[in-house]
C-alpha cells in the first residue's frame, strides 16, 4: 500500500510540474509583453533578456495620451459600452430562441433547425458585404447599432445551438410541474430554466464578450469616427500616429487592453468550465 501511495504521489507531482511548465509556456508571451513595456526600442529588438535594464511607468503615461484631445479613456469606454450591451443582447436573444427550439413543436421546426446548423458553416466573408450594404441603407454605419442588432436578433447561431443542447439536457418534468402550479410559459422560462442555465449562459456571455472585445475587422468596417474607436482600432491608430513607433507605449496599451479579459476569464472560470462540460457540444 505504501509503495502504491508513493507511486501515486510521484505521478501527481510529475503531472503538476508538467502542467505548470505548460502554463508558463502559454503565459510567456503576456509576461514578455509586460516587461517590454519598460524597455526602449533598442532594448526590445537588440536583446533577448526578459527583464529590462530599468523600470519606469512613463510608457504607460505617454501611451495613454494619443494626442492632446483623445486618450485611451475614450477607447476603453467605447469598448466596454459596445461589448457589454452586445453581450447582454446576444445572451438574451440566444436563450429565448434556444428555449423555443428545445421545448416547443411547431411547423417547419426541423427545417429551421437545419438552416440554423447550416449557418454555422457559412464563412463570415460571404455575408460581410451584404450586411454592410443593409446597415448602410438603414443609416446605422458609424454607430454601434450594427453590433447591437446582430446580438438582439441572435445572429450568432453557435450560441443558440449550444443553449439548445443544454436545455435538452434539463428534464421536462420541471416544466410540467411548474405548469401544474399555474406558471405561464414566460414564468417557466424565467423562474425555472434560466437559473439552471447559468453555466451555459456564462459560457456564451464570456465567448461573446471576448469575440466582440477583440473584434477588429467589423469595427473597422462600421466605425469611421476616431472618437468612437474601440481598443482594437486605437492600438492600430497608435502605430500610425508616429513616424517612428515607440513599441514600449504600444506594448503598454496592449497589456492594459488584454488585462480585463484575463481578469474576467479567471473570475468566471468556474462557470466557463462547467458550461462547456455540461452544455451542448455533445450529440
Amino acid at each position: 500500500m505504501r509503495k502504491k501511495l508513493k507511486k501515486r504521489n510521484s505521478v501527481s507531482w510529475v503531472t503538476y510540474i508538467v502542467v505548470l511548465l505548460i502554463g508558463l509556456a502559454m503565459l510567456y508571451p503576456i509576461i514578455w509583453m509586460f516587461f517590454a513595456t519598460f524597455k526602449s526600442n533598442a532594448e526590445i529588438f537588440g536583446s533577448v533578456k526578459l527583464l529590462p535594464s530599468s523600470f519606469s511607468f512613463q510608457s504607460y503615461i505617454d501611451g495613454w495620451h494619443v494626442n492632446s484631445k483623445i486618450t485611451y479613456t475614450t477607447f476603453f469606454k467605447n469598448s466596454f459600452v459596445m461589448t457589454i450591451i452586445t453581450t447582454l443582447f446576444t445572451v438574451l436573444s440566444s436563450a429565448i430562441v434556444a428555449y423555443g427550439f428545445a421545448r416547443y413543436q411547431f411547423p417547419g421546426k426541423k427545417i429551421l433547425f437545419g438552416i440554423l446548423i447550416a449557418t454555422l458553416m457559412l464563412p463570415g466573408a460571404v455575408v460581410m458585404i451584404p450586411r454592410y450594404a443593409m446597415f448602410n441603407k438603414l443609416g446605422l454605419v458609424d454607430t454601434y447599432w450594427p453590433f447591437y442588432l446582430q446580438g438582439l436578433l441572435s445572429v450568432n447561431s453557435f450560441f443558440v445551438f449550444m443553449l439548445i443542447q443544454f436545455i435538452r439536457g434539463l428534464p421536462r418534468e420541471l416544466d410540467e410541474s411548474a405548469y401544474l402550479d399555474g406558471c405561464s410559459d414566460l414564468k417557466v422560462f424565467v423562474k425555472i430554466l434560466v437559473p439552471l442555465m447559468k453555466p451555459a449562459l456564462f459560457s456564451a456571455g464570456l465567448f461573446q464578450f471576448m469575440w466582440t472585445y477583440n473584434d477588429y475587422t467589423n469595427v473597422l468596417i462600421y466605425i469611421n469616427s476616431v472618437k468612437k474607436y474601440t481598443l482594437s482600432l486605437a492600438l492600430r491608430l497608435s502605430l500610425d500616429a508616429e513616424s517612428v513607433v515607440q513599441w514600449n507605449k504600444v506594448m503598454a496599451m496592449s497589456f492594459l487592453s488584454i488585462l480585463p479579459l484575463i481578469i474576467l476569464f479567471f473570475a468566471a472560470q468556474k462557470y466557463f468550465v462547467e458550461g462547456i462540460a455540461t452544455s451542448g457540444l455533445k450529440g
